[in-house]
């Protein structure tokens, strides 16, 4: 991605009119310019005319929803940082969304100061180098090499939700990215138990990672 003469330019999908009028006002004041659609056939009109840096998407959707959205603007852009929002707690439905090509995660209810940071992390990342690169389905090279940072400033392993919140990163992403790394032998898996008997898995990188 170029850097911009112009101001950043996102584009919303999101039936409820409060939440693109909120967004609006989040994103003028950041000195960006918001557009809006209500559905994602709509979206895929304003994304032709508009051609935007970003893209913000609901999960629930009216006629298509979100992950066919999702697959749908993928056949438009490969590149282009897309962002869902969903009340999903539901890492099943994180991984639809990132088989079908969204690059992160924003929880609603929305708070100002977490969508703003996680658009400027994605935008960075869209800058740098290697940031556009796909290793595998979901897998982009820039976002790995954030995590694989972390881990190495680490002393010892951290759990998800320590890396997610160090990088930026939703917690959906982060479990995600992990999965492939210890899959690719390139972090190590350690389990503690906690007082209610659930596991708390940590992570940390291999030896040929360090």
């Amino acid at each position: 991605m170029e850097k911009h003469s112009r101001p950043l330019r996102i584009l919303t999908i999101d039936d409820e009119e409060q939440i693109q009028y909120a967004l609006k006002a989040v994103f003028e004041c950041q000195g960006w310019e918001a557009i809006s659609a209500g559905d994602v056939e709509e979206g895929l009109r304003k994304f032709r005319q508009h051609r935007p840096d970003l893209v913000v998407m609901d999960y629930h959707l009216p006629k298509i929803n979100g992950v066919k959205g999702v697959r749908m603007l993928r056949k438009e852009n490969t590149r282009v940082p897309l962002l869902v929002f969903t009340v999903e707690d539901n890492q099943e439905v994180a991984d639809a969304f990132l088989e079908a090509g969204a690059t992160d995660f924003i929880l609603k209810p929305v708070k100002a100061l977490d969508i703003i940071s996680r658009i400027k992390l994605h935008i960075r990342l869209m800058e740098s180098r290697q940031g556009n690169e796909e290793l595998a389905k979901g897998i982009g090279r820039g976002t790995l090499e954030l995590i694989v940072g972390c881990l190495k400033k680490a002393r010892d392993p951290l759990p998800v939700e320590t890396i997610a919140e160090e990088t930026g990163l939703a917690y959906q992403t982060t479990y995600r990215y992990l999965q492939y790394m210890a899959a690719n032998d390139m972090v190590e898996v350690s389990q503690k138990y906690g007082k209610i008997g659930r596991p708390k898995q940590k992570y940390r990188l291999t030896g040929t990672m360090e």
